[in-house]
C-alpha cells in the first residue's frame, strides 16, 4: 500500500465499517446493542433467537414503544440517537445507550431488517438494508413494538468473519451477554431461543430472587447471601444492594461476578477493588460469586469510558468503595452474636427466603434433633478417630445456635477436624483457625491500646507523600499505642509502639500503614492494619498448637465461635469451616 503523507476524508461506506468495528466485535456484541434498545423503548417483554452462535442470525423482538417511519429511517443515520439533545445531556445519561452509530453500525455489515410499528398506528414499517445500502422501505403489518434481524454478520468484511471463533464459543458469549441483561432486570420477560432450541424462557414481574434461581438454579442461591448499604449509612448517595456467596459454602459453584451500575451491566477497578478489600483474602483470591447493584445519581457516573460501555468512571470513587466494603463487610457477619441465655435463637432461614423468621424455643423439639448415625464417635481424651472405632453413642443435645438453628458435635476425625450436623447440612470445622478467630476478635475488643516502649527513640524518614498520609492519621495511631511525633521535614520520631508490634521494625510499620491509607483511605487503612497486625502476632502464637478436645469442649469452642463477627474466616484469611447444605448432599447420592 503507497502512502503520500496526505490527509483525505474516507468514503462512508468506508468510514461506517470502521465504526462498526468499534460497536460490533462480535454476535453478542450486536446482541448487546439491541438488548439495550429494545429495554429503552420500554418493553416488558424481549425475545431473542439465535442462529449458528450468531453468525447467520441474531433476532431481537420487543413489545416496546416502536417507531414511525421516519424515526425508523433516521435510525440509520450515523449519530442520530432520541437519548440526549446536547452536549450537557451526556453529563446525566440515565438510558443504556446513547451513542447512536449502534444501528447503522450494524446495519453496514449485515444484511439487516427492521420491523417496527408504535401501538396507535394503523401500520408498520419494514427496512432492509444489505451491506450498509438500503433496499427496501414498505408498510407491513407487525404487533407493536420492534423486531430486528441481524443476518450473515461480516458478509461484506470477510476478514472480520473469518475472526470469529467456532459457533459454541461464539454461542458462549451470547448467553454471557442474555445473562446479564436477564438478571439486570427481572421485571421484564425474556426468552432466548438457540438453532431453535427455546434455552430460556423468564415470566416478567419476577424478584431478583426469582431470577437468580430461574438462571442459575436452586443450589446457587441457596449459596449466597443478602448484600444492602449497611443500617445507618448516611452522607453517601450511594445505594448497594444485591448479593455475595457465603463464606461457608462447601464448594464456589460459580466463579461470575456480575456488576450493575444504574442498571447496567458494567464494571470499574474501584468496584473490583473493594470487593477483594471487602472479603478476607483467601476468598477474594477465590473470586466469590456475586451479583451486585450500584446506584447512584447519573451525574455522578460517566458511562461513556469504554467504547462497548463496560466500564464506567465515578465522579467520588471513595464513595463507591466505602458504600460496598461496608455492605459486602456487613453481609458476611452473622446477624447477632450467640443466644447463651434461655432467650430464644433465632432460626437461620434461606439466604432467598421471604418467609419472616420466629422465634424458637431454645429446648429443640425431638423432632428437630438429630439423632447421630452409628459411625460418630462419642469423644473421649484423647479422641477416637472415625477410622479406627464404630461404636453407637448417646445421642448428644443439639444446641442452638445464631448460625444454625441447632447443632451437634458428631466426631474427631484422625486430623483433628471437628464433624457437626446442623438444620441445614454437614460441618467441617477447623477447631485451630476456630481458636484464631475467637482470640482475634478479643485482642481487637481491647478498650485501651497497650504501649511498648522503646529502649530508645526512634526516627523515621518517610517519602513526602507517605509523610502526608501519617500527618492525617497521626490520631489513630496514638489510639493504637503509638508515641509518635513529627521530628522534622518527612522525619517521625517514635517512643513507644503497640505491645503487639514489639520487634517489628518501625520503619516498615510506617510505611505499610502509608501504604495501606493511600490503596484503602485513612478510615479502612487503619482498620486493616491495626487487623493484620493482630493476626500476624496469633498466627505466630497459634504456631503448631494442637489442643486435644472433649465433646464439651468442642461444643464450648463452637458457641464462642458463633459468638464472634466472622465465624466462617480466621484472621489470615483461611476457611474456619466448609459447609455441605442438605440439597446438596441430596443431589449429589441422587435422592
Amino acid at each position: 500500500m503507497q502512502r503520500d503523507g496526505h490527509i483525505r476524508l474516507l468514503p462512508l461506506h468506508v468510514a461506517n465499517k470502521i465504526a462498526a468495528g468499534e460497536v460490533v466485535e462480535r454476535p453478542a456484541s450486536v446482541l448487546k446493542e439491541l438488548l439495550e434498545n429494545a429495554l429503552d423503548a420500554g418493553a416488558t417483554r424481549i425475545d431473542v433467537a439465535v442462529v449458528a452462535g450468531g453468525r447467520n442470525l441474531v433476532s431481537v423482538r420487543d413489545n416496546g414503544c416502536g417507531m414511525t417511519r421516519d424515526d425508523a429511517l433516521l435510525s440509520l443515520e450515523r449519530q442520530a440517537t432520541s437519548k440526549i439533545r446536547d452536549v450537557d445531556d451526556i453529563e446525566h445519561i440515565d438510558t443504556l445507550g446513547f451513542r447512536g452509530e449502534a444501528i447503522p453500525s450494524i446495519a453496514a455489515v449485515s444484511r439487516f431488517t427492521l420491523v417496527t410499528r408504535r401501538a396507535d398506528d394503523e401500520s408498520g414499517t419494514r427496512l432492509v438494508v444489505n451491506a450498509g445500502t438500503l433496499a427496501e422501505v414498505a408498510d407491513c403489518g407487525a404487533p407493536p413494538g420492534t423486531c430486528v434481524e441481524v443476518r450473515d454478520l461480516f458478509c461484506n468484511v470477510p476478514a472480520r468473519r473469518k475472526f470469529l471463533r467456532a459457533f459454541a464459543t461464539e454461542e458462549g458469549h451470547i448467553r454471557s451477554v442474555f445473562t446479564v441483561h436477564a438478571l439486570a432486570h427481572p421485571d421484564i420477560g425474556f426468552s432466548l431461543t438457540l438453532d431453535g432450541r427455546e434455552t430460556y424462557r423468564f415470566a416478567p414481574g419476577a424478584t431478583l430472587e426469582e431470577r437468580i434461581r430461574d438462571l442459575f438454579g436452586a443450589p446457587f442461591a441457596e449459596s449466597l447471601v443478602p448484600v444492602a448499604n449497611p443500617p445507618g449509612g448516611k452522607g453517601s448517595s450511594v445505594s448497594i444492594h444485591g448479593y455475595i456467596e457465603r463464606p461457608d459454602s462447601s464448594a464456589l459453584l460459580r466463579h461470575d461476578q456480575f456488576t450493575f451500575v444504574n442498571g447496567r451491566p458494567s464494571t470499574a477497578p474501584v468496584i473490583s477493588y473493594a470487593i477483594r478489600e471487602a472479603c478476607p483474602r483467601a476468598r477474594a483470591e477465590a473470586r466469590p460469586a456475586t451479583i451486585l447493584f450500584i446506584d447512584l445519581p447519573p451525574e455522578q457516573v460517566d458511562v461513556n469510558v469504554h467504547p462497548a460501555k463496560r466500564e464506567v468512571r465515578f465522579r467520588r470513587p471513595a464513595d463507591v468503595r466505602e458504600a460496598l466494603i461496608g455492605a459486602i463487610s456487613a453481609a458476611l457477619t452473622p446477624p447477632s452474636t450467640l443466644n447463651t441465655t434461655n432467650t430464644p435463637a433465632a432460626p437461620i432461614t434461606s439466604p432467598l427466603s421471604n418467609a419472616p423468621s420466629t422465634p424458637q424455643s431454645p429446648t429443640v423439639p425431638k423432632s428437630l434433633a438429630p439423632t447421630p448415625p452409628p459411625f460418630a464417635v462419642p469423644f473421649s481424651n484423647p479422641p477416637l478417630p472415625i477410622q479406627q472405632s464404630l461404636p453407637t453413642p448417646t445421642p448428644p443435645q443439639a444446641t442452638p445456635t445464631t448460625l444454625w438453628r441447632w447443632f451437634t458435635v458428631l466426631a474427631e476425625t484422625a486430623t483433628g477436624y471437628l464433624l457437626l450436623e446442623t438444620d441445614r447440612g454437614i460441618v467441617t470445622l477447623n477447631p485451630r483457625a476456630a481458636r484464631e478467630r475467637i482470640a482475634f476478635e478479643r485482642l481487637l475488643a481491647r478498650r485501651t491500646a497497650i504501649s511498648q516502649p522503646l529502649l530508645l527513640p526512634e526516627t523515621v524518614h518517610l517519602p513526602p507523600s507517605d509523610s502526608a498520609r501519617i500527618r492525617t492519621f497521626l490520631a489513630e495511631l496514638e489510639s493504637m499505642g503509638f508515641a509518635i511525633e513529627e521530628f522534622g521535614r518527612d522525619v517521625w520520631k517514635l517512643d513507644a509502639v503497640p505491645d503487639l508490634a514489639a520487634g517489628l521494625a518501625v520503619q516498615d510499620l510506617l510505611a505499610a500503614i502509608a501504604a495501606d491509607i493511600a490503596e484503602a483511605g485513612a478510615k479502612r487503612g487503619g482498620t486493616r492494619w491495626r487487623d493484620e497486625l493482630v493476626a500476624r502476632s496469633l498466627a505466630r502464637s497459634y504456631a503448631g498448637a494442637n489442643v486435644k478436645l472433649t465433646r464439651e469442649g468442642a461444643s464450648k469452642l463452637v458457641e464462642e465461635l458463633a459468638a464472634t463477627s466472622q465465624p466462617y474466616i480466621c484472621p489470615r484469611g483461611k476457611p474456619i469451616m466448609i459447609f455441605t447444605a442438605n440439597s446438596e448432599l441430596s443431589r449429589k447420592f441422587d435422592n
